[in-house]
């Protein structure tokens, strides 16, 4: 396969979604991305790569990071973190207080921002300085050191966070976060802060494509039943509202953020990156679900 080849095709199809859509303004550090950039990075598990566009520029990754979070938890509580979060599909906006209400302080999964907060909290729980843990982590799954925290972006959450805040006091009252409020928020907000681009996440994503083990680490991060478990996870909620619209048209295990990337899985095969910050209404990049709709058209390969 000549992956320089396909990204090229790619992106020539989703060029004219490219812009179209909004940037997330509700954080304001955000707001000031261009709705014009465009990237795409595939890390392969026989070692070929292929990037195109703007793949090497750093963004905020924002709710992808909630795939590390998850990943980490599991190593840490395995199945005990299903006493405290669902894995079902949410149908409502990734950071409702209806549903949450509605069902007692238990988040429909872990990648509502109401069962991220649960996650972070897990991790906090369970390791002596939880942000540096998730950075070493993402370090080392990227084979990029040099992986940092925008300081800013992480301000600009801490800002503007409030409902964000309202669920992290909704759980606590509920019994399901056992660390101080602030201190959860605090992970949570410098997760979402995370800066790394397309040919970062697409090695990150790798032990996911390849039952758990680390090609950059050399090791197994997951054990099989744990990837297959998160790649599971991701098909069915890693979209927001719209992982179904997803399964329709790309086919793939993937999680979107509103920084406008996208990481998917094809598993023994790839992981891909796509980054266009010009949202849909659903919160998922525009221009990143037309490519990768394109890519698993093309190459007449999905999940499915």
């Amino acid at each position: 396969m000549d992956y320089d080849e396909l990204l090229k095709r790619v992106r020539k199809e989703a060029g004219p979604r490219i812009g179209k859509g909004a940037v997330a303004s509700y954080i304001p550090a955000l707001s000031k991305v261009s709705p014009k950039r465009f990237g795409i990075a595939l890390a392969s598990i026989d070692g070929t790569s292929a990037r195109n566009g703007d793949a090497d520029i750093p963004f905020s990754v924002q709710s992808i990071s909630k795939m590390f979070t998850l990943m980490l938890a599991i190593r840490h509580v395995g199945d005990d973190l299903w006493k405290r979060v669902g894995r079902e599909p949410s149908g409502n906006p990734f950071n409702s207080l209806v549903q949450l209400e509605s069902e007692h302080g238990v988040p429909r999964n872990p990648f509502i921002n109401a069962g991220a907060l649960v996650v972070a909290d897990v991790l906090l729980s369970h390791t002596v300085d939880a942000k540096q843990v998730l950075l070493d982590f993402v370090r080392a799954l990227s084979g990029n050191n040099a992986l940092e925290f925008d300081a800013n972006v992480a301000a600009s959450e801490r800002t503007h966070g409030y409902r964000n805040a309202a669920l992290a006091n909704f759980l606590k009252a509920h019994d399901n976060l056992n660390n101080d409020v602030d201190t959860v928020l605090d992970l949570y907000f410098h997760q979402c802060a995370l800066a790394m681009c397309c040919t970062d996440l697409a090695r990150a994503a790798l032990p996911l494509v390849n039952g758990g083990f680390s090609p950059l680490i050399g090791e197994a991060v997951l054990t099989k039943l744990q990837a297959r478990r998160v790649n599971a996870l991701m098909m069915t909620c890693g979209l927001y509202d719209a992982a179904g619209d997803f399964a329709y048209r790309v086919g793939l295990p993937a999680k979107s953020g509103v920084g406008g990337g996208i990481v998917a899985v094809l598993p023994r095969e790839f992981a891909v990156c796509t980054w266009s910050p010009a949202l849909e209404p659903s919160g998922n990049s525009s221009a990143g679900v037309a490519a990768l709709e394109a890519l698993t058209t093309i190459l007449g390969r999905s999940v499915f």
